[in-house]
């Protein structure tokens, strides 16, 4: 039997979008292993958090960790060596140097220990950078060069890897939460109002983690929020607004869309909030039971668009253009370059052309999971070819 470390995925994250990636990064390996005739478990290696995990399986053993165990040589060093392969995603986007020296610090430990501990590492597919510090472009090139396998989930990514001086072979696939599974929605009836919904980021309408507009943002994010709900309770077709949560935490309020949303609707009235989820399933079969959705939380959006619901994604960083644009669809506005004038126009446009959106939408999807495809051909052939290590108690 094998053993597979998870690092830098989640099972418990107060943002669903790391427990999608974590969900359909599971069955994608389970997959890969069925075709490569291997029996695996899976360790995943966690941060302590209060929130109950929504991943309890059979072939998976949960340890949570703290930074101070990045240094303890009974703590990460030792569930390292006990596997027979890390597979590393990073988050989906913090293996770059735009969201500070602490967190990337972190993630440069363990991967480097499970370099010296020679154990076969994947980059599974995740944005990568920009690594805009010289010394961050130094370790990045480093970690990269001793990977069995490097992945991304975008053109650009792999494209800043060459700039960075990485010259290996590049897997270029998609998100993995793409394979996300959900709930059908109930019937409706053909004459109901639409249902529309709006990801509030609580890290945006907070100005980010400075409260300083860290992300560069050209427009004033709660003012355009704003606009857009009355923009849809205005709308002829009187649609039904939908407030829709994706980071969900009772501990760090800036980070906290529930808050944001709630603050919110009681500003308009008619405007509902979305349940708390508990579980990234849970949150994409909500958002499949809607006819238009747009938001600033990449994973909401990407929920909404595997599940065939007309999304226009609200970027604030390069990550949205880069998956959304590789995959050939084209809605995504850009809030670090944009206007607000031009950003509503277009949400309200595509919420009157939501048909060419689904149109646009299917061809695309197709794309992603063919991608995907081949990153999960890419781990099967690499399972089957695995030495089991020797066992370190």
């Amino acid at each position: 039997m094998l053993n597979i470390c998870l690092i830098l995925h989640s099972a418990q994250s107060d943002n669903l979008g790391v427990g999608a990636l974590t969900i359909s990064q599971i069955a994608i390996l389970r997959e890969a292993a069925r075709r490569a005739g291997r029996v695996v478990r899976f360790t995943l290696i966690d941060w302590h958090n209060p929130r109950p995990p929504y991943v309890e399986w059979d072939d998976i053993t949960i340890t949570r960790i703290s930074a101070r165990d990045l240094l303890n040589p009974g703590g990460f060093w030792r569930h390292i060596r006990r596997a027979d392969l890390v597979v590393d995603i990073g988050g989906g986007d913090s293996f770059a140097d735009i969201y500070g020296r602490k967190r990337l610090l972190l993630m440069f430990l363990m991967k480097f220990q499970s370099h010296l501990a020679r154990r076969p590492f994947v980059l599974a597919p995740q944005t990568m950078g920009p690594f805009r510090r010289p010394v961050s472009r130094l370790l990045a090139r480093a970690s990269l060069r001793r990977c069995r396998m490097v992945c991304t989930r975008d053109h650009p990514s792999s494209e800043h890897l060459r700039e960075i001086g990485y010259r290996g072979e590049i897997i270029e696939a998609c998100d993995v939460a793409l394979r996300l599974p959900h709930e059908p929605p109930p019937a409706r009836r053909a004459d109901a109002r639409p249902r529309v919904g709006i990801n509030v980021s609580g890290l945006l309408m907070n100005g980010g983690y400075d409260g300083n507009n860290m992300f560069g943002l050209t427009v004033d994010y709660p003012a355009l929020i704003r606009r857009i709900i009355r923009g849809f309770l205005d709308h002829p077709e009187a649609p039904e607004v939908i407030l829709v949560p994706h980071v969900i935490s009772e501990v760090h309020p800036v980070e906290d869309d529930f808050r944001a949303s709630e603050a919110l609707a009681a500003e308009f009235a008619g405007v509902k909030v979305a349940p708390r989820f508990a579980t990234p399933i849970e949150a994409k079969s909500f958002i499949a039971g809607l006819d238009f959705f747009t938001g600033a939380r990449m994973h909401s959006c990407i929920a909404a668009f595997s599940a065939g619901v007309p999304v226009v994604p609200m970027a604030y960083s390069r990550k949205f253009a880069g998956l959304f644009g590789s995959l050939g669809y084209e809605r995504t506005v850009d809030c670090t370059r944009q206007g607000e004038e031009e950003i509503l126009a277009r949400i309200l446009d595509a919420l009157e052309n939501r048909a060419a959106l689904r149109s646009e939408m299917e061809p695309a999807l197709a794309e992603g999971l063919a991608r995907l495809t081949r990153y999960e051909e890419g781990m099967t052939r690499l399972i089957a070819d695995l030495t089991p290590a020797r066992r370190v108690v």
